[in-house]
This record gives C-alpha cells, structure tokens and sequence, in this order.
C-alpha cells in the first residue's frame, strides 16, 4: 500500500528526509503511471509494476518457496492477493479521478483502520474531520466540479484493501525473516493482476520505451520508497511516521498539478487538507500501524 530490503550504512539518508523523499517517489511514481495510461492502460500498468517489482525482488532477495511452512502460506496467500487488488483498484480509480483525490480517498482505509482500533475518544474527532472531507468530494453536487462515482468508489476500495493489507502484513512480518514475505507476496499479488492486464492487450502495446518507463514506475513506487521508510523507522517512532505519512494527500495533489495538471478546486484542496490533518492527528493520539509500501 502497506519484506523488505535492508540498507547498507553507505546508503544511510536522515530519517526526516528519508520519508519526505519516499512520499515524493511515490507520488512521482503515481504520477508517471497515469501518464502511461493511454498507451498500457491502468491495468496494463498495474500489471507491469507488480510483476516488475516481484521479479525485483525475487532476484534480490531469493526466497525458497518449498521451505514455507504451512503457517506461511496461510499468511503470504492473503495478504498478496491483497495487495495486487489494492494496486489494481488505485490504478483504475486513479483513470477517473485526479491523483491528489484518488490518495485521499484512498487514505480512509487506514485512517479508519487507526481510529476504530483505537480507545482514544479524541480519535472520534479525526473521523469526523476525515468524514467531513469525504462529503466535500462526494459527487453529488452536479457540474463541473462534480467528481466520477466509480473512481470515488474504486479508490475506497482501495482504501479497504489497504486497510486489510497492513493487517495482513502485520501477520506475514510474524511468520517471515527479512524481506521474504513481501517477496513471497507479490508472487500472489501477479495472480491479481496480470491476467486483467493480459485480457487488455498489454503485450500487444508494450515497446522498449514503455517497458523501461514501466520498470521506473516500479522503483519509484516500491523499492526506493520502502528502502527509505525502512531507513527512518530504525530511528523514527511510528507516531512520528504517521504524521510524516499524513503528508501524502497533499503531495499527491501537488504531483498530479505539476506533472499531470489535474486542478483541485478550493473546496477539493480543503477535503485533502481535512483528511490529512485527521491522519496526523490520528497519529498524534494512538498507536497508529505505518504504512507498507506497495513493492
């Protein structure tokens, strides 16, 4: 959303900057795919990042699958197919609505997540401010502004996958060393996707160029991302995560402005603005669960 490689001491990046520079690959990384939407199509970019980023990873960190146990498929199974589903759900929300939108919607699954897991009264006042800013983007105003039913639709689900990909991660970093249940997987998060991108013609469309654009949409949407958020939270406290991470809404909006030109109107800017204080504030009075990043 929601395993992961270890950094070198050579590679060290201070942990305040190493998940500002996550969010800004992430949201680069969301950005560039929805530009190569016309020529792949969502799921055929969906398609291209997952089994780029699992072939990455099975190359790097070269898990056993015959020495899985029981315990660990029950747990790997789930959470991947979790996993390709969240992407796919995102990138087909993110071909309806604009990116800073589709990433705050988005948000609600875990905000919602943290704060009904939560026994903070104050957490109540997060979810009204977040509700709040979901009915500033409901699109039942009409007009213009009005935004597209199923991409709102899409993107909450996305939101619920991811809500149920941080719970499932919590149970493959139980049962896993290292990286290996994420690399595990994302061999059932292909499963999701692949055979949607494939029945799309995704082959038939990819050149060298789109195959090289795709596999930078997987770095900077995976592997750098997660190696930097693991970097800072080494050091950082996982409240301090959260309120870094709350940042995302924003930046999302601000990355598809510059590199998509997708204009928010003001009340738009305030919902990302609400949902993004909720999530901080979230962080600020519970125990909230980082996110893993989707690799």
């Amino acid at each position: 959303m929601n395993a992961e490689p270890n950094a070198r001491p050579s590679l060290t990046v201070p942990p305040i900057p190493a998940v500002l520079l996550s969010i800004v690959s992430v949201q680069g990384g969301a950005a560039v795919a929805k530009i190569l939407f016309p020529a792949l199509g969502p799921a055929g970019m969906s398609g291209m990042r997952i089994t780029l980023s699992a072939a990455v990873l099975f190359a790097v960190l070269r898990p056993s699958l015959a020495r899985l146990t029981r315990a660990q498929w029950v747990a790997v199974i789930p959470y991947g197919l979790t996993l390709g589903a969240m992407n796919l759900s995102f990138y087909l929300a993110l071909e309806r609505i604009p990116l800073g939108l589709g990433v705050t919607l988005e948000f609600m699954g875990p905000l919602a997540l943290a704060v009904f897991g939560s026994r903070w009264a104050l957490d109540f006042l997060w979810a009204l401010l977040a509700g709040a800013g979901i009915v500033l983007l409901a699109p039942w105003r009409g007009g213009a502004e009005s935004l597209d039913l199923l991409g709102v639709v899409l993107a909450l689900g996305a939101g619920a996958f991811w809500a149920g990909y941080i719970v499932l991660g919590g149970r493959v970093s139980r049962v896993f060393d290292g990286g290996q249940g994420v690399a595990v997987g994302m061999l059932f998060a292909t499963l999701v996707v692949l055979p949607v991108a494939l029945a799309g013609g995704v082959v038939s469309r990819l050149t060298p160029p789109l195959f090289a654009a795709g596999f930078a949409v997987a770095l900077l949407s995976s592997a750098l991302p997660f190696t930097l958020e693991m970097m800072a939270l080494r050091v950082l406290p996982s409240r301090t995560f959260g309120i870094l991470m709350s940042l995302e809404p924003a930046a999302a909006a601000i990355a598809g402005l510059l590199f998509l030109r997708e204009q928010l109107s003001a009340l738009q800017w305030l919902a990302v603005l609400f949902v993004s204080a909720a999530s901080a504030g979230s962080a600020l009075t519970a125990s909230r669960v980082p996110r893993p990043v989707e690799t």
